[in-house]
């Protein structure tokens, strides 16, 4: 038998409705601010609607190896001929597999909570308008259960990790530690700020990148001199 806190988990993932999922990707190299808007009607009440608004911070996804994959199993002591099987197809296969690690924080202060003396359908109706009006790329707006609320924005993670995971894996492995990403952000900056010529004279050095980027970086002092 289940016990009640697992009926309620599997409960509230069933019942999530995804009215509008965030049309932008999740940041490969950066932090992923989303905002949502959660309906739910309360268990004991009738022509009333919760409605909470908060963030979700989603932070830079890691790529987890075919190699430290195939380790897991020996090291949890799961020793067998499967087993060694399994690790051989991975190291085999390493260059067409990418498993991402996402890192999600909901952030509790931020979340408000309004009570409104509606139908459902009314509300959702009002909210989605006004979501779609501001054309926020990284709004979400969802029906759900009013407890455990916070297992309805599982749904929404899981969808926004698994639409954002092939561009995530594919800049991931052109850019293993995000450098060449920081490099053209900061020409991009210093294009703009001649004042910023120095930070990217510095962050070029300290990647050890210098050589690599030289004419490029001075054609642009070049090009502000004139």
């Amino acid at each position: 038998m289940p016990s009640t806190r697992e009926f309620d988990f599997w409960y509230a993932v069933h019942n999530t409705q995804i009215v509008l999922m965030p049309r932008g990707r999740l940041e490969t190299f950066g932090v992923t601010l989303v905002r949502y808007h959660l309906l739910a009607e309360p268990m004991d009440a009738v022509g009333q609607v919760r409605i909470r608004e908060g963030r979700i911070q989603s932070f830079r996804p890691q790529i987890l190896t075919p190699q430290s994959l195939a380790e897991s199993p020996l090291e949890s002591g799961f020793a067998s001929e499967q087993a060694e099987a399994f690790v051989r197809w991975l190291r085999e296969h390493e260059e067409d597999i990418a498993i991402l690690k996402y890192g999600f924080r909901i952030r509790q202060e931020t979340v408000n909570e309004t009570l409104v003396h509606d139908t459902l359908p009314n509300v959702l109706d009002r909210v989605k308008t006004d979501l779609e009006a501001r054309d926020d790329p990284y709004s979400a707006l969802l029906v759900g259960v009013d407890e455990p609320w916070e297992v309805c924005l599982l749904t929404l993670l899981f969808g926004m990790a698994r639409r954002s995971a092939p561009g995530n894996a594919r800049e991931l492995r052109a850019d293993p530690d995000g450098s060449r990403h920081e490099i053209e952000a900061a020409f991009r900056l210093a294009a703009r700020d001649r004042s910023s010529l120095s930070a990217l004279a510095s962050l070029l050095r300290r990647r050890g990148r210098f050589a690599e980027y030289e004419d490029r970086f001075y054609a642009l002092v070049r090009a502000h001199a004139r």
